[in-house]
């Protein structure tokens, strides 16, 4: 009897000693031990909450509440002012954001939420937080695999595979091929964040398709070139035209490279990626042939009613160098510790400190607090934002400001006229599309808006349908990380990746149509035939 008894009181003592990051007295001390261990965990505990909590009041909750228009006191909105009122409000509040980063030498999103040492390393933490994107693959019984492919302009790109279903009898990967490219500050995880049964990654395997997930250059998973230090301006040099051009014909032609060259690969792209689909699509139009569809989630190419924070952009777009210099010179919002300790702490304490990190998170893209699975919250934090170009998020905010002109990069009229040869920088021609492409578009989206989706739509040469999820509330991310997602837009997806594409013209016909507007195009550039 008396060896258990000893047995069960080591036992006791060692777990004790595992959860505490100091040392604490032996045997036979173990009861006084025991209750001081008690006290000091709660004590701990109480201490961890308090500053945890004097943060967010000090340096996050006052300045968002205040940005949102939240009353301090009663946590809601004034309900007497008026929209015009609140748009002052909000630019005025973006001025003072902006005057605050050009007085001390610092970032926009720095002084909104400025940077927080670490002081707590005692804590139990999910360990998939810490994982990338196979080993999240891998945790739920999925083959995974990582492929590196070095674009023709030196950078090196990370793509991630499931090549096969976990269920598949056959260890073999199918030829259905579908490609998925993230968007802007996002990455192969944005895919598979929400888990078997819910992210579009899981659903397209289960369904028999061999997986593609795409990295673009400056993400977690593609921060390399073969000259270029990362923390170069060079190496972040670029928009999603680059992307469009170097990035993605490089991936294509890697998974036609493994799988064959008669493989015919779907498209699904989200937000950004759906951009430079389109750019590539209207610039190498070969492409068009190589691919079997495209499906656009969330769908960016004009932008002209654009609801998110980012249209306050627009009006420094003129002044790259000055906004280069508040978002930061080369990377947008990188992974810094702000948003690591978010991810780690801040969302443990209550709902609203939760409510608090949703909004900074989904800032930019809209917020549908219904569709949101908060479980996913410390995850989301751990991979996104993966990294992104200033420059990108300057290219668009230049499109913003030319009333949504689909457009390359504005350089200014000097340096356009040594880049394009025209003052103005040319329009990406989106009548040579020609691949079948289906829309996908929310009415709450505040980056993507009906209206232009609409216009991109008519323009498509070969549409295959405009679908609108049928949900109001619906937004931006929602294509990703939605509760409802697999019902509202993944069953749709998958119907029309099943059901084929249409195609009312011949190719013969279509080559023709190219050539035509080619002729045309250069009749109204030199002025004849």
């Amino acid at each position: 009897m008396k060896l258990p008894l000893l047995v069960v009181f080591t036992f006791v003592f060692l777990q004790l000693h595992h959860t505490e990051c100091r040392q604490i007295s032996w045997f036979p001390d173990v009861f006084d031990s025991f209750t001081n261990k008690t006290s000091q965990i709660t004590n701990y505990v109480r201490e961890r909450g308090r500053r945890l909590k004097n943060y967010y009041v000090e340096n996050v909750r006052k300045k968002f509440t205040s940005y949102f228009g939240v009353n301090s006191t009663t946590s809601q909105p004034d309900v007497t002012e008026t929209p015009e009122d609140k748009q002052w409000r909000i630019k005025r509040k973006f001025r003072d954001f902006v005057d605050v980063a050009q007085s001390t030498d610092n970032k926009i999103f720095d002084s909104i939420a400025p940077e927080e040492e670490m002081k707590y390393h005692c804590s139990d933490e999910d360990p998939t937080i810490h994982m990338s994107t196979p080993q999240l693959i891998a945790v739920h019984g999925y083959p995974a695999e990582a492929h590196t492919i070095i674009t023709d302009d030196g950078y090196i790109l990370t793509v991630h595979r499931i090549p096969y279903s976990k269920e598949a009898k056959n260890k073999v990967s199918p030829r259905k091929t579908v490609l998925l490219h993230h968007g802007l500050l996002g990455s192969s995880a944005d895919w598979i964040i929400p888990g078997p049964k819910k992210g579009l990654g899981y659903i397209l395997s289960d369904a028999g398709y061999d997986v593609w997930l795409a990295n673009v250059r400056g993400n977690t998973y593609s921060r390399a070139h073969v000259s270029r230090n990362v923390d170069s301006f060079e190496f972040w040099n670029f928009t999603f035209h680059e992307v469009s051009q170097h990035d993605l014909p490089a991936v294509i032609d890697y998974i036609m490279e493994v799988k064959g060259w008669d493989v015919k690969i779907n498209y699904i792209g989200h937000s950004m990626g759906t951009t430079v689909l389109f750019a590539l699509l209207s610039t190498k139009t070969q492409y068009n042939k190589v691919l079997r569809a495209g499906f656009a989630l969330a769908p960016v190419a004009y932008m002209t009613e654009i609801k998110s924070p980012i249209r306050l952009l627009a009006k420094y777009s003129d002044n790259i160098e000055y906004l280069m210099k508040l978002l930061g010179a080369n990377e947008f919002l990188p992974q810094n510790a702000v948003l690591r300790w978010l991810s780690k702490h801040a969302c443990e304490i209550n709902h609203y400190e939760e409510a608090i990190c949703e909004n900074s998170m989904f800032v930019l893209c809209g917020h549908d607090e219904r569709q949101f699975n908060r479980s996913l919250l410390p995850l989301i934090l751990a991979h996104v934002p993966a990294g992104a170009s200033t420059k990108t998020l300057v290219h668009y905010a230049q499109e913003i400001k030319q009333s949504g002109r689909f457009q390359k990069f504005d350089y200014g009229a000097k340096e356009n006229f040594k880049e394009y040869g025209t003052v103005t920088p040319p329009e990406y021609p989106l009548h040579k599309i020609t691949l079948p492409i289906a829309l996908f578009s929310a009415n709450n989206d505040w980056l993507s808006s009906d209206v232009d989706v609409t216009n991109l739509y008519v323009q498509l040469a070969n549409p295959i349908d405009h679908y609108i999820v049928p949900l109001k509330e619906f937004n931006h991310i929602d294509f990703l990380w939605a509760v409802d997602a697999p019902t509202l837009v993944y069953a749709r997806l998958l119907q029309l990746l099943e059901e084929g594409v249409s195609k009312p013209y011949s190719t013969d016909i279509l080559d023709s149509l190219d050539n035509n507007l080619d002729k045309l195009e250069d009749f109204m550039n030199k002025g004849s035939l």
